[in-house]
């Protein structure tokens, strides 16, 4: 019977594996590189045109007053937690 290294067998297994995996990670990063330009140029992404130029003012002042309140509160008693 032979004697076999198993150390120098499981690094030459790790280094194999590790050398797959790696190979299928550059090539599955070209594939998806190439995927994307082809998918942009026959596909191009279409400008969104602005419906209407003025800006949209809702009503929403008491609620923003709110969070801004809540905020507050939080970061003071934060500071209050540290002494």
């Amino acid at each position: 019977m032979e004697e076999v290294n198993l150390i120098a067998e499981s690094v030459k297994f790790m280094f194999l594996g590790m050398g797959v995996v790696f190979a299928f990670l550059t090539i599955m990063i070209f594939v998806l590189k190439a995927q994307g330009i082809i998918l942009t140029k026959f596909f191009p992404q279409e400008e969104k045109k602005p419906v209407n130029s003025s800006p949209i003012v809702t009503n929403n002042t008491k609620t923003e007053a709110a969070k801004m309140a809540a905020i507050v509160a939080a970061v003071q008693h934060h500071k209050n937690l540290k002494g």
